[in-house]
């Protein structure tokens, strides 16, 4: 296929994007490339690989880019509650209306695989699991923008979602934000770490099944078109407790308190069933306690912070 991707030098992309040129496929990655990285500089060799600079909000080049695309993984975008709240407009513009561009230009014959955010289920009832049907109740910009874009993309009768859990493991653009990088990183590196509400529990899922999946919806995307599909573990709904726990299995050093006042500006808690999407035949090969250990390799090299979302 040829296959455009909006911010594909990011997190995700960085993975996803070496991993369709091995799979043979054609890959345009739109993208600022803002640091200059050379988080895709590997990819350069495949014939099939094309970067452009530039922004996903900017149509001029979406008319160019869009018409020679099989399908479409929009991946820009303003991730996390605390990125989103310090850009407002920047959120509103990248992960919705930018989105919504891309639409209005892509004919029904062209697919379109979209990852939005599980936290759009905001704060769930207790050891009641959150479903596809589960009413949408985002607590963030970062959280609505992505819910808006996820209609769009389903109202457009050529789409499919995936409602990406908290997503974990390396990657060559690096996130240390993200709970598990985050909670590995101070077992490594401080050996401590304060909880603010530890009871609050969320799922979780490996960026390589992030990318797994992603390949699953291009190969099955006629049967499962037209359909969002939380996408996590199924034996990990934990809470940050339970996750600290888990770390200290490989880290015994690592200390965990939980703080007697304070709250968690991510007020996320609610637990995930992953059930559509294993029937629709995807299975994930990355457990969290394969992703600690990855992750706790990376950081002997990783030694700073600079790849922090916000």
């Amino acid at each position: 296929m040829k296959i455009l991707i909006t911010g594909g030098a990011g997190y995700i992309g960085s993975i996803l994007v070496p991993t369709l040129l091995e799979a043979g496929h054609n890959v345009t990655v739109l993208d600022t490339f803002r640091d200059g990285g050379t988080q895709l500089a590997t990819s350069a060799r495949y014939a099939g690989f094309t970067p452009v600079r530039g922004d996903a909000r900017d149509t001029r080049i979406l008319d160019e880019l869009l018409p020679d695309a099989d399908c479409i993984i929009p991946l820009a975008a303003l991730v996390g509650a605390p990125l989103c709240k310090q850009d407002p407009i920047g959120a509103r513009t990248i992960n919705y209306e930018a989105v919504v561009e891309i639409i209005k230009r892509t004919s029904p014959q062209q697919k379109i695989i979209f990852p939005t955010t599980n936290s759009g289920y905001g704060i769930g009832e207790q050891g009641k699991f959150c479903t596809e049907e589960t009413p949408l109740r985002p607590i963030s910009i970062y959280g609505t923008t992505k819910c808006d874009a996820e209609k769009a993309v389903l109202d457009s009768g050529h789409g499919l979602t995936f409602r990406l859990a908290t997503v974990f493991g390396l990657s060559p653009e690096m996130r240390i934000d993200l709970l598990v990088n985050d909670f590995t990183w101070r077992a490594v590196t401080d050996r401590a770490v304060v909880l603010f509400e530890s009871h609050f529990k969320r799922n979780y899922i490996h960026i390589r099944d992030v990318v797994k999946a992603f390949m699953h919806g291009m190969e099955n995307f006629q049967a499962m078109q037209n359909e969002p599909y939380n996408l996590g573990l199924s034996d990990a709904n934990l809470s940050k407790m339970e996750l600290c726990e888990r770390i200290q299995k490989q880290v015994p050093a690592f200390v965990f308190l939980e703080a007697p006042i304070g709250e968690d500006p991510d007020k996320r808690d609610y637990i995930v069933s992953n059930e559509k999407v294993e029937k629709a035949g995807f299975k994930p090969d990355w457990s969290i306690d394969q992703g600690i250990a990855e992750l706790i390799k990376g950081y002997r090299m990783i030694r700073n912070s600079r790849y922090s979302n916000v």
